[in-house]
């Protein structure tokens, strides 16, 4: 039996399209091992959205290499759209796959071994061609109903790597939820690069999650990540739906107006926190996280606090933030006044402890309270999962089992990790 290993980078659509494909490679014979273990065949989902998310990818395929300079390496993504010439370039690098042919790097693996040597533009260019992800490396299931993004913020290089929106049909994307849930699916997580703009024949994204919705089965849904100018009030009523779960990834990206008008967002602040307000006049202790871009050009150190200002006044749930990194060919590039780096690590550092504590405010509140997890690790007695509020949570029971939902009290918070929720099973 041949073993592969997978690394993923970068967004849920990363990890959704990697489930998928490993579970192809499980489904046909391969042995799924760990990345930092030999392997026959390894393969590489890399991210270019920063300068960091680059340095990461080649460290992998470095280590890759040190394991077994014999296998077959595989690197893909978007820094294999956006480094195609100079991974192409590297000896121990067999198949740079961009992302249009990602569906296809099975085939691609399974014609070498016999002995076919395609290049990869040759092969299928499906994006939605993927199949079943029930083997791959999440107890949720994603399902993806979109790619490309039509937006061109202008510090953004992935229009220039996944390309121009484009939707799933419908009746296949009902199609997969029904399958994943048979499957066993309990939580379904709605993935693409800008899933509010879904658009298919006269379908938008609010028919999509309605549809959903409507389907049978013993499952929540989860959105993953969505930008603020992508729903309307239709999916706002959707939100009270007993299916829903009460978390949305809201991506800001700056809280200064100023800001973001160069960085050419479809929204303002005073647009962004009526969204928020109405969200959580539905359900107040409703999760909203936040994406936040540190340094880009010319901000101020007024805009900077701003930003810390609305963090403080939105109670974000949780904050991913990174300090901006020049993506060439996009129009931030050429813009003058770059931030100096010294000034984004500190103000990196005051970002983040105000992250944290707003996090931790937030979590507070959940004491005392009930949360339905559902469950990716246990020995049996002792669980670890994520609550519907997509916080994650460790709780004592009885005969717990993985993918299963269980009412949990929550008793306490370890604030030395994360911080995680502490609770006992509700009987």
């Amino acid at each position: 039996m041949k073993k592969v290993a997978f690394k993923t980078l970068g967004c849920r659509l990363n990890q959704y399209e990697t489930d998928a494909i490993a579970s192809h490679f499980q489904n046909n014979g391969f042995k799924l091992v760990p990345f930092d273990k030999e392997a026959d065949v390894y393969v590489i989902n890399s991210c270019t959205v920063t300068h960091q998310s680059d340095h990461k990818s080649r460290n992998f395929i470095n280590q890759a290499n040190r394991k077994n300079p014999d296998s077959v390496l595989v690197v893909t993504g978007c820094m294999a759209n956006n480094a195609k010439t100079e991974l192409e370039g590297r000896d121990e690098i067999n198949y740079v796959v961009e992302n249009d042919q990602k569906s296809s790097v099975y085939s691609l693996v399974e014609a070498h071994y016999n002995g076919e040597i395609f290049h990869p533009s040759k092969m299928n260019s499906d994006l939605f061609a993927y199949g079943s992800t029930d083997k791959g490396f999440h107890t949720r299931s994603m399902v993806k109903i979109q790619d490309g993004c039509d937006n061109f913020c202008t510090f953004c290089i992935i229009p220039s790597v996944r390309g121009r929106a484009v939707s799933r049909p419908i009746q296949d994307i009902l199609n997969n939820v029904k399958s994943v849930v048979a499957n066993g699916a309990k939580e379904v997580v709605l993935t693409g690069v800008n899933i509010g703009r879904y658009e298919y024949e006269h379908y938008r994204f609010d028919d999509i999650v309605e549809q959903i919705l409507d389907l049978n089965g013993d499952f929540r849904l989860r959105i993953s990540s969505i930008e603020p100018d992508g729903f309307g009030d239709k999916f706002l009523g959707l939100l009270n739906h007993p299916k829903m779960t009460p978390h949305l990834h809201l991506c800001l990206q700056s809280g200064s107006d100023s800001i973001l008008l160069q960085m050419r967002r479809m929204y303002n602040i005073k647009r962004f926190k009526e969204i928020v307000n109405k969200v959580r006049s539905i359900r107040p202790d409703f999760n909203i996280t936040t994406d936040i871009i540190i340094g880009f050009p010319n901000e101020s150190d007024q805009d900077f606090e701003s930003t810390c200002n609305i963090i403080k006044e939105l109670q974000f749930g949780h904050v991913h933030a990174f300090k901006y990194s020049i993506r060439k060919g996009t129009r931030a590039e050429r813009m003058t006044a770059q931030v100096d780096e010294r000034i984004k690590t500190l103000r990196s550092e005051t970002l983040r402890k105000v992250a944290e504590d707003v996090k931790l405010q937030y979590r507070n509140q959940f004491i005392g309270k009930e949360q339905i997890v559902l469950v990716e690790k246990t020995d049996g007695e002792n669980a670890k999962g994520y609550g519907e509020h997509y916080l994650p949570v460790e709780f004592k029971g009885y005969e717990l089992k993985k993918n299963h939902f269980y009412k949990v009290k929550i008793t306490d918070i370890n604030k030395d990790i994360d911080p995680v929720l502490i609770g006992e099973q509700v009987k």
